[in-house]
């Protein structure tokens, strides 16, 4: 059931649905909520008092220019908790103390990541950060309602379960990276976007997937794997999966790199922001084997939204000038016609961002509201 269909039982739209349309915009108020639940006044009023026993809303007076009491509008409580977040990289960790919202409070940098050593080391550097940012924001376990990691590859078959948060009880979530990435994103500048492609330009190319506002992992958790579709023309360009013309080999950072005879991503994004003839042409070929590929995601998945981020991203001018003209131009115009394509907004702050709203949205989810609501 969709926002705004009436539903033929009451229970259909419980406090957890209920919240969930709250959290959805900045304000709003009873009335608003009675049209786009199909509740009765009675009924609402009951999950908005459910709600406000739990403190997850709050009932703020309106203010009014002219005669008359403004109605009372409801807001989400984003400082009901704390959310302990941690996108955890191939060098470094960025770590947070996050609202309900997502939004952090209180951030830090860890010099370590999955390439830094043993990940029980990291993981303890990691866990001394939520401690520190804690005490920073002079909160206490008590306060912590959950923790999320975005993580980089390189820890395949690492178990972190119990390993990240201060205690047993606290639910801890852990999603691949460019998932989390994607998730920022979508939530904090394209929610009115069912269906989101975020793809990582970094060292390496990777693509996360948002569907009906949430991750898609598809079925063994790599879904959006496009880094090995082939690419057209480059036969002679080996990657290290084995086989010859992936957009890995063609497009990604380290390729690129290494066909321009430089240290890694970050020196290519420089040459490039210097104006070097090569490795600007690079990067728009580069650009233009993305947006073959995105032709493909577009015909196949028609998003609503595609959002570029990562090291090349930063150059986007270069980098998307060619992916737009070649995914349009192998698109058809019904998928093309609202499609946005955009470089990130959040930048390297994303994945931090989507591994709290993950956590938020998991905490939040309308089962578990209903079932606080009911105890």
């Amino acid at each position: 059931m969709r926002h705004g269909d009436a539903p033929s039982d009451p229970d259909a739209f419980g406090a957890g649905r209920v919240l969930e349309l709250i959290r959805d915009r900045d304000t709003t108020t009873r009335a608003e909520l009675v049209r786009e639940t199909g509740l009765s006044r009675s009924t609402l009023a009951k999950r908005v008092q459910d709600l406000l026993q739990l403190d997850l809303v709050r009932e703020v007076e309106g203010h009014a220019s002219t005669g008359g009491r403004p109605p009372a509008t409801l807001v989400f409580n984003r400082e009901a908790g704390y959310v302990l977040a941690a996108d955890i990289g191939v060098a470094r960790t960025r770590a947070a103390a996050c609202d309900l919202a997502g939004e952090p409070r209180v951030e830090r940098m860890v010099p370590m990541g999955v390439g830094s050593g043993p990940a029980e080391a990291v993981l303890r550097a990691v866990r001394r950060c939520f401690e520190e940012l804690l005490a920073a924001e002079g909160a206490d376990v008590g306060v912590v309602r959950g923790v999320g990691v975005g993580l980089a590859p390189g820890w395949e078959g690492v178990s972190l379960a119990g390993r990240l948060g201060p205690a047993d009880a606290i639910p801890a979530l852990v999603e691949s990276q460019v998932n989390t990435m994607a998730l920022g994103e979508h939530r904090t500048h394209w929610r009115d976007a069912e269906h989101l492609l975020f793809v990582e330009m970094g060292a390496t190319v990777r693509c996360g997937i948002v569907s009906g506002r949430r991750i898609h992992r598809g079925a063994q958790g790599s879904a959006g794997d496009i880094a090995h579709v082939r690419i057209p023309g480059h036969d002679h360009v080996v990657c290290r999966c084995g086989s010859t013309g992936c957009l890995d080999a063609v497009a990604g950072g380290a390729a690129l790199a290494a066909r321009l005879g430089v240290a890694d991503t970050v020196a290519v994004t420089a040459l490039v922001q210097a104006g070097e003839p090569r490795a600007v042409q690079a990067l728009r070929e580069a650009g233009r084997a993305l947006g073959a590929v995105l032709a493909l995601c577009i015909n196949f998945y028609n998003p609503g939204a595609i959002v570029i981020g990562g090291e090349l991203a930063e150059t986007h001018q270069h980098l998307l000038v060619g992916a737009h003209e070649v995914a349009f131009a192998r698109s058809p115009p019904m998928a093309t016609r609202d499609l946005k394509l955009h470089p990130s907004r959040l930048g390297d702050r994303a994945g931090l961002v989507g591994a709290a709203t993950m956590v938020a949205d998991h905490l939040l989810a309308p089962e578990r509201v209903d079932a606080m609501a009911v105890g």
